[in-house]
This record gives C-alpha cells, structure tokens and sequence, in this order.
C-alpha cells in the first residue's frame, strides 16, 4: 500500500499468549513482569551466533563483548569493532556478544517490530541481539526502560529480583553496572518462542544453559533531565520578551530577604502558564522522539534528490530507511521523520508512518510533495527515503 492508499492499519498482531491487549497494558505494561511461553509458536531465529559475530566485525556496528572471568579482571567489557582473533581467543564459556540495532541490517528482525505496534512506534528503541557462551550473561542488572526478552535459540535461565535503584549497591572494578547483592524471587528456563516482558528497575539475570541466542526489544524512555533541559530552551524560545516574572498579589513580607513558600508558590503556577503551548510541545516532542539513533548510517544511504522521480514514474518506490524513525500529529499537522519536523497533509502523513512507503500515486494525489526542494527531496537528500534495492544490496554485504 502507498501513503496515498486509505488507512487499512487492523489491530496488531501481538504475541502475549491468550491475553487481550488492553489487559496487558491495563495490568503489565511498566507494572510488573509477565512471562509468556510459547510467544511466538515454532520461533526461528532469523540469524544465528556466528552471523552476529560477523557483524561485529563492521565498523558502522555498535557492539560489545562481556567476559565474566576476563583477562583484566570480572566482568570485563570490550567494545567493537572486533577481528576475528578476538573471537578465536576467546574461552568456551562465561561470554557474551550483543549488538545494538540489528534491525537496522537485517529485514526478518525489523519485521519482529511490527508484533509490537500496540506500543506507540515512536516508543521503540532498537533490536538488541545477544549471543551468549554456556553460562554466559551479562550479570545481575536492571534497565530504565521496557523491554521484551525473545528467546532464539538455545536455552537461557532467567531469574528475576525486586526493584532496584541508584541506592543499589554495585560490583567494583568494572564499568558495568552489575548489582552487588542480587536475591532471585522467581526463575524460568526460556526455549525459542518464550518470551519474558520486564518493567524499568526490575532487576533480573539471564544465564546460557550452553550457547543460546536472545532477541532483546526494547523501548525509549528519555530521562525527564534530558527532556526538561531540551524543552526549556525551545518553549523560552516561542515565548515574547515581554511576559515576565509578575508579584500583583504581593502582600507585606515577614523578612525582606526571604524567599517564602507563597513566591515559590507563584512562581510555580507562572511557570505552568507559560508550559502551555501545546502546538510547540507536540512539535518539539515528535522531534524528539524520532531522532535517529544511529544518524550517521542514515546519512550513508543518501541519495540524489533528481533521481527518485524516474524511479517511481516506473513503478517503482521509495522507503523509509531501517534506521530512520517517523511518526505524525494532528495539532499542528506536522511528519516527524528522524528528528526533523515536516509540514505535510495530515492523511499522507498518517498512511505513510503506517506503511513506510511511497509510491507515483502519492505524487498524484500530492503534489506538492514532489516541488523541488519539496519534502521528499529532502526526505532522499538525508538518507531517509531509499530505494528497496538498497536493502538488497545490504543484505548481499553482510553475507
């Protein structure tokens, strides 16, 4: 379907066993942990531990290796890209590899995201994809965000703890945050298909019964740091000079110098006032959450803004890039893509961050779109609009 086709998104196809969505997200979702055997029946690993070693070999990759009994110590961590040495002297046991944004390389895994879209899609971060040596793990640790842990291959053990936090006490002498006095309250072995869904802070440990594979899918969460030092400057930035501090309810001080509860009492209810700017909220928050995680492989797909025309007055398409993010609001009508905010016809907009694609039909019943220095030359220009091929092509390197 193009971006100019009617809306036919049906209810996603989840794979939280019987359980209707709404109670998931009712009584699980950021709540507790939910187990789920047999999530995803017959499961195959779209690619195996020795596939996931070879892309940790690439530059462009992000990964990790993680030796509980490493040369330099417990616990020790080591960045990629990796050679094949490194693999070679490694023990037959207690390691674990994981790569970051798997989903950006390899179709069959970007495709698991769609299991997932009872979540908002801006929500979701990347797949994590972890191999793991028998008896491999990544210690005893919690995460800030949700996530859903998929089972490939292979068995893993999972025990899960209480709630864990910055007070937590942690293991010295190595840059992972691995808790130092971890008590399991519950345990589960998981076998491809199973998957288990864990909340922020819920600390847990997976262990390789032998060599497994474990598909991690995880969810953006920004810390209110982060999002209060960015959206401070772009609402002060939408506000007039002339709206400022104001004391007209001002009654006799107790002590001149005192700052009392009923100022910091004012100002709060000022600043709240001045937080109201819905519009400028919405467009700073899409842009926020559509960053690309990994913009420079969106930037290596760029491609030339004269081309795309041919291309799609001879059938062909256009598509969002794996490693690009979209999503789209109402008020103001705006598609986010990768950061970026564009104005663009709220029905475009909403078909094309369901169906990622456009095709000569969306040109017909959008012109605009195709003006010169319009939005999808500047869609293509940054790498987030590429050709199908350009999957093929990826596909036939990583081989």
């Amino acid at each position: 379907m193009s971006a100019s086709g009617q809306n036919t998104a049906v209810q996603p196809l989840t794979h939280l066993g019987d359980m209707p969505v709404e109670t998931f997200l009712r009584d699980y979702w950021q709540k507790k942990p939910l187990l789920i055997r047999n999530a995803f029946p017959g499961f195959e690993t779209p690619i195996t531990g020795e596939e996931l070693a070879g892309m940790a070999l690439e530059e462009q990759i992000e990964s990790r290796l993680i030796e509980e009994r490493g040369a330099d110590g417990p616990w020790q961590l080591r960045s990629g890209p990796f050679t094949e040495e490194d693999f070679f002297g490694l023990p037959k046991s207690h390691w674990t590899l994981l790569v970051q944004a798997v989903d950006q390389w390899i179709p069959e895994v970007a495709e698991l995201k769609d299991h997932f879209r009872f979540i908002p899609d801006w929500r979701l971060d990347d797949v994590m994809i972890s191999y793991a040596a028998d008896q491999g793990s990544v210690g005893p640790h919690y995460d800030f965000y949700d996530v859903f842990l998929l089972q490939a291959e292979g068995v893993r053990r999972w025990q899960l703890g209480p709630k864990a936090d910055a007070s937590s006490p942690r293991v010295d002498g190595t840059p992972l945050n691995i808790l130092r006095d971890f008590e399991a309250e519950a345990s589960w072995e998981l076998e491809p298909g199973d998957m288990l869904y864990l909340p922020p802070q819920f600390s847990h440990w997976g262990v390789a019964e032998g060599g497994c594979t474990t598909i991690s899918i995880g969810f953006r969460a920004p810390s209110a740091r982060t999002l209060l030092e960015d959206l401070g400057g772009e609402l002060a930035a939408h506000l007039p000079e002339h709206i400022r501090y104001s004391d007209q309810d001002l009654a006799l001080p107790a002590n001149p110098a005192e700052i009392d509860p009923a100022t910091v009492a004012r100002v709060q209810g000022q600043l709240s006032e001045w937080l109201k700017q819905p519009e400028t909220i919405a467009r700073w928050f899409g842009a926020i959450m559509t960053e690309s995680k990994y913009p420079e492989t969106v930037a290596l797909d760029a491609g030339s803004a004269e081309d795309w025309r041919e291309q799609l007055e001879e059938g062909g398409t256009l598509i969002l890039n794996p490693g690009s993010r979209s999503a789209f609001s109402r008020h103001p009508e705006l598609l986010f893509v990768d950061g970026e905010p564009f104005p663009a016809p709220l029905l475009f907009a909403e078909a094309f961050c369901d169906c990622r694609t456009i095709a000569s039909l969306d040109i017909s019943a959008y012109p605009q779109l195709a003006m010169e220095n319009g939005l999808i030359d500047q869609l293509v220009s940054q790498g987030s609009l590429i050709y199908p091929e350009q999957l093929e092509y990826d596909d036939q390197d990583d081989e």
